[in-house]
């Protein structure tokens, strides 16, 4: 128990397979106890049998939570114990369905009183601790359900990593890789065009000059994301020039430099933010909806990559 003490949560899952396996084992000594020859990895599929009924193995694992293939081996055990019998489906023949024979039913019965006992014992224990196991599990369950383990760690180990991500004002001497930034991207699906010559080659003249402004994404003291406003005529701005590097996908920065952008667009007193793109970026669109942007039927684009306009009202 010191490991674990010392570990942490980080143990949990070898915490609760710890428990899981001495559970299994005692359990063998109850099966052993009442001479009820029947293996604990078999109960779930032994119990879930109805005297009467037929029942397929992909219902059987969707009531109990086994797998597929889980559940068919347990079958197989069971059946060459004669507790069960297999049998071919009468409107399908590909599927396969059992039902308890009569060993299966006198073993039933006879695990009756284990079974009560069983269930005793184990509402005495919980009486004993400060935490119903029980319900615990049961919440422990839904909420795995709702969002994995999985899941939790990642959207921590993104929040962690998108906490080192500094965003900063466009300086001359990031030129070059704010160019890199931006040309991988555009040459991975389409081609480089002359506006993008311009305004990655001369962003002072292009972008800055004429009001705009850029930013840069800096992680690990390196440049990995790059975004620009650009002033449009109605008093708006054009959001422009996104781009992140595949290296540093993953940390939502595209996410943190297009805030940037739009606050500061906010703050230079525009009434909207504009932006064109193309729908084959699903992950750059679906980035656009997260900051607020909608469809809009916008003029004709200077590029040919680009197939929709998107705008925000600030």
């Amino acid at each position: 128990m010191d490991f674990y003490t010392r570990t942490g949560k980080m143990a949990l899952g070898s915490r609760l397979r710890r428990l899981s396996e001495s559970m299994t084992e005692q359990a063998a000594g109850i099966y052993e106890l009442y001479q009820v020859d029947l293996q604990p990895k078999w109960f779930p599929v032994f119990y879930s049998l109805s005297p009467t009924e037929e029942k397929s193995i992909t219902g059987i694992a969707r009531e109990i939570g086994h797998t597929h293939p889980s559940v068919s081996q347990i079958v197989r055990e069971l059946a060459a114990k004669g507790y069960i019998i297999e049998k071919k489906g009468e409107a399908d023949g590909r599927k396969n369905f059992v039902l308890l024979s009569p060993a299966g039913l006198a073993m039933r019965e006879k695990m009756q009183a284990q079974l009560d006992d069983v269930t005793t014992a184990i509402e005495k224990a919980m009486k004993e601790t400060h935490h119903d196991l029980w319900r615990a599990i049961g919440e422990w369950e839904f909420l795995l359900e709702q969002k994995s383990l999985l899941r939790r760690v990642q959207e921590e180990k993104k929040a962690r990593e998108s906490g080192q991500v500094e965003i900063v004002d466009y300086t001359p001497e990031m030129q070059p890789a704010f160019r890199r930034l931006n040309e991988e991207w555009i040459t991975k699906y389409f081609r480089m065009e002359e506006s993008d010559y311009k305004a990655l080659d001369h962003p002072k003249e292009y972008i800055l000059d004429k009001g705009g402004h850029i930013f840069m994404a800096l992680y690990k003291g390196g440049a990995v994301g790059a975004c620009a406003i650009i002033p449009m005529d109605d008093g708006g701005f054009e959001l422009a020039k996104m781009a992140v590097s595949p290296a540093a996908q993953g940390l939502g920065i595209g996410f943190l430099i297009g805030r940037a952008c739009i606050e500061k667009a906010r703050a230079l007193g525009a009434r909207r933010v504009y932006l064109e793109s193309n729908t084959t970026l699903k992950p750059a669109i679906n980035l656009y909806h997260k900051l607020g942007f909608r469809k809009v039927a916008g003029p004709p684009s200077p590029y040919e990559r680009c197939n929709i306009q998107m705008e925000l009202v600030l």
